[in-house]
């Protein structure tokens, strides 16, 4: 009788951390390690040492908020669909700029003709704005969602305006139809929301533009410090490029977000 083939050799260790980057890899948030535990059914010990080594060996990150994607898993660099990779691309950029501008930073993304909050990373003394309208109901008073609808066609802008009210949620919110469709033809390649969404806050937004992707990134600053100028639009405009890139755009396209800007303009 023909020996049976043995059985491979299986490491439950080694299993058990690729478990643990697929799923970080196609979480749309970041993942607390408790969580992680609870969707693998692994005991808390055993999640934080496999974190421990992933993390250290750079193929997780530890996010203050949660577990993200490192930058050492070649398999997954080339997925620029996989919402792990997406988000780890994302809040890498808006650390970026939280560390260099000091303000809270944020990425809206256009999907399925919605708009989307898709990370913040608060900034260390201009804490963010708090959400108290859902994006999807507001991007008129954001310059997240102002942002994204100025960089729409001409037919998608007007579908999603005739499915969205122009709510007044401050006195200086622009609910007026043809007001809002000017501001957004005559955008300059990035968008100021002057206290239209919340009392006390400006807010600055650039596009990232890549293939099947339409985004938004922007900062929020106090309204009495708000001060846009060259410098600050190229910074954003500078790291909305490289993140541009990273998820696929061509050079030449990513470039075309960067229009000049006066040398100052204050809100």
């Amino acid at each position: 009788m023909a020996a049976q083939e043995s059985e491979p050799t299986l490491i439950g260790s080694v299993q058990r951390a690729l478990r643990l980057v697929d799923i970080v890899a196609n979480a749309p948030r970041p993942l607390p390690a408790k969580a992680l535990a609870a969707a693998t059914g692994l005991t808390a010990g055993t999640t934080y040492n496999l974190l421990r080594t992933l993390v250290h060996e750079g193929y997780l990150s530890a996010e203050p908020d949660g577990i993200v994607l490192g930058d050492r898993f070649p398999s997954f660099q080339e997925q620029i669909d996989s919402r792990g990779v997406f988000l780890a691309r994302v809040r890498a950029a808006l650390r970026e700029v939280t560390d260099e501008v000091g303000a809270t930073a944020y990425l809206s993304r256009f999907d399925d003709g919605e708009v989307h909050l898709v990370d913040i990373v608060d900034g260390t003394h201009k804490p963010r704005v708090e959400l108290w309208v859902g994006l999807h109901s507001s991007a008129h008073a954001t310059a997240l969602g102002k942002q994204i609808l100025a960089g729409l066609g001409e037919s998608e802008r007007l579908d999603y305006l005739s499915r969205h009210r122009l709510e007044e949620l401050t006195p200086k919110t622009i609910s007026d139809r043809a007001t809002l469709l000017t501001q957004l033809q005559q955008s300059p390649g990035w968008v100021v929301d002057d206290e239209e969404y919340s009392i006390g806050s400006t807010c600055l937004a650039v596009p990232v533009i890549a293939p099947g992707v339409t985004a938004s990134l922007a900062i929020s600053l106090p309204a009495e410090q708000a001060v846009v100028d060259r410098a600050l639009v190229r910074r954003l405009q500078r790291t909305a490029r490289n993140l541009s890139l990273q998820l696929g755009a061509d050079a030449l396209d990513s470039g075309a977000a960067g229009v000049a800007v006066g040398d100052e303009f204050t809100i």
